[in-house]
């Protein structure tokens, strides 16, 4: 090899039929046009020297770093040299060859004989005569459809963004309330209308050759979409699971299942429009769930919540209670204005002491009223007691001072 190295370059056209390494370095089997037969049985396989790729300067390739030497499957047709010259043992892959399959592969049975020393594969190579998996297309450029761009040929995960739109998803909505306040006129709470949303129309609109695309065997795609006008980044799982990043900056999100987030610093959250977040089963908040304030024992984790000038704090609950718990604290109640409460039914009130003080009037309206208390004591520069009939005292010493 060294007599040859570098002093001559012979060069081949081939077809991966292995890429099984049992060295795992990303090397594959060539069936070179010109050097190798196409008879299975007179040169199997197996007899193909192991081919090297050849990484891009681009890519360390070294202890793990840079680009993993994967990508060609069997059937890819690949350009490469051999190192060692005429000798033809040492193939080097430059890299791969994109074409218009006129034929699909075919599925050669595995013969095994007592009279052999290994299975045979009667039959033809240059293809993925294992597996028939690649290529898939027949009269079709192996360049991605999504990188072609023909409408009257979409590829199948386009076509399935565009039926999985989720659209017509509904927002909070608030409607009006009207308060019934005692001794005063009604209070009527304006409504909040939430009208429906839907995710956004899928906006792929790519032009060749502006559009980048790779896509794993199982389905995995991502899109680097140049089309002048029309730039997106598209990242997808073969789940549906992914991102698009429309033309306009817009995002779009997708997750198939379970979407977990954590973080292990601060998190800060700005977003300068409104945000609508509509959720089908339950929702719950944890703060402080260490118990220690923050991540260390000096720092406050206090749940706040700040409404600014000119906009309420509606909360509506169609069919059930809405329950507020201090189990050991205070609940504490302000208002610059009114505090108003209506009932259907019941206000009941329950507390080992109740002070109320008003510095105007105390005004009471019902149809009938039950005192049951040890002393009362009433105190008053001006006492008036009126009733349409008859006033009742029954007690051993009444005293009227």
């Amino acid at each position: 090899m060294s007599e040859n190295m570098g002093k001559s370059f012979n060069w081949f056209v081939g077809v991966v039929e292995d890429r099984s390494d049992p060295k795992k370095l990303g090397r594959l089997r060539i069936r070179c046009l010109g050097y190798h037969t196409e008879d299975l049985v007179k040169l199997p396989t197996e007899d193909l020297p192991w081919a090297h790729p050849m990484n891009p300067v681009t890519s360390a390739t070294v202890s793990g770093l840079g680009q993993t030497p994967l990508g060609a499957v069997e059937g890819t047709w690949v350009v490469g040299f051999f190192q060692d010259g005429a000798d033809a043992q040492m193939p080097i892959i430059i890299g791969t060859l994109p074409g218009v399959p006129s034929e699909l592969p075919t599925k050669i049975p595995v013969v095994i004989s007592p009279h052999i020393d290994r299975p045979q594969y009667p039959g033809k190579g240059f293809q993925d005569y294992k597996n028939a998996n690649y290529p898939k297309y027949k009269e079709e450029s192996d360049v991605n459809r999504l990188a072609v761009g023909d409408e009257d040929n979409p590829h199948s995960s386009l076509t399935i963004r565009k039926a999985d739109r989720t659209v017509n998803v509904g927002r909070a909505d608030f409607n009006q309330v009207d308060i019934e306040r005692a001794n005063r006129t009604p209070l009527v709470l304006s409504g909040d209308d939430g009208t429906a949303f839907s995710e956004p129309e899928v906006p792929y609109d790519a032009t060749y050759p502006y559009n980048h695309v790779y896509e794993s065997e199982s389905g995995h795609i991502r899109e680097m979409d140049d089309t002048p006008d029309h730039e997106r980044i598209h990242e997808r799982h073969a789940t549906g699971t992914g991102y698009e990043i429309h033309p306009d900056g817009s995002k779009v999100t997708r997750v198939k299942q379970d979407n977990y987030d954590l973080t292990y610093g601060q998190q800060y959250t700005h977003i300068r429009g409104n945000q609508s977040t509509t959720v089908n089963g339950g929702v719950r908040v944890f703060v402080n769930a260490s118990g220690s304030g923050g991540r260390d024992a000096t720092t406050f984790a206090h749940y706040t919540i700040e409404v600014g000038n000119n906009a309420n704090i509606n909360i509506q609950v169609n069919k059930g209670n809405v329950n507020v718990v201090s189990s050991d604290g205070s609940i504490n109640l302000k208002s610059s204005k009114d505090i108003n409460i209506e009932a259907g039914n019941a206000v009941r009130i329950q507390g080992r002491t109740m002070d109320a003080e008003f510095s105007g009037d105390w005004n009471e309206t019902s149809r009938n009223k039950t005192e049951s208390t040890g002393t009362h004591i009433m105190n008053a520069e001006l006492q008036d007691i009126n009733a349409d009939s008859e006033i009742d005292a029954d007690a051993p010493t009444i005293n009227l001072n």
